[in-house]
């Protein structure tokens, strides 16, 4: 008897209807990044932009593909660009929007410090709240590091320590990027459940901000 095989019907999955809530748990890095920027102060790159023109893209969302691209090892602008039409948490994060590689880039040249402070806070929420393990960002072997417990909270000498540290390792992490320009799915997801994960999630992003 001939051994069996489960085969696939490619032109049925192409037609194929799934969301992004499907396919983005509760707990998925980029929930928390679009969470996190909510509190972050955005004034002063708001205040370069000239109040005439095109519409552009909220800055909000070009951090966020950002930090979730060198989160994940997404670091060309250009692939970027083409995550937020082939990647779920990437389409996520632009809002269904599709900046270009030229916008990208020269947001994150022009905001440059600025964007090293911001990913820096990131990180610190990041931190405190045990969303993400630090030494998972990296580039060319260059990685984020921090070791402070998850299970205790961070001393006020230990965070002026880890953000000391944090700063210097995000300037070699956008040095090393201006180089490069030249999780399983949970089953069983409750929207109730979501709701009062992601409002649990905020309370905690808000007592994190505090500290």
């Amino acid at each position: 008897m001939s051994r069996k095989f489960q085969t696939a019907d490619y032109e049925a999955t192409l037609n194929s209807t799934v969301t992004l809530r499907e396919c983005l748990p509760p707990d998925h890095l980029a929930r928390f990044i679009v969470d996190v920027i909510t509190h972050l102060d955005l004034r002063a790159i708001y205040a370069h932009y000239s109040p005439r023109g095109g519409e552009a893209i909220a800055p909000e969302i070009l951090l966020g593909l950002l930090f979730y691209g060198y989160a994940t090892g997404t670091f060309s602008s250009r692939k970027i660009e083409r995550a937020t039409y082939e990647s779920m948490p990437f389409r996520f994060l632009a809002g269904g929007l599709h900046p270009d590689h030229d916008t990208i880039a020269n947001f994150r040249k022009t905001f440059l410090q600025e964007l090293k402070d911001l990913f820096v806070h990131i990180l610190l929420y990041a931190q405190e709240l045990g969303v993400l393990t630090l030494g998972n960002i990296s580039l060319d072997g260059t990685k984020i590091h921090a070791d402070a417990s998850k299970g205790s909270a961070i001393s006020y000498k230990r965070l002026l320590e880890l953000d000391s540290q944090l700063r210097m390792e995000v300037d070699t992490l956008f040095a090393l990027t201006e180089q490069t320009e030249q999780a399983e799915i949970p089953e069983g997801l409750v929207i109730a459940d979501e709701i009062a994960l992601r409002h649990e999630r905020l309370v905690n992003l808000a007592k994190a901000k505090a500290v």
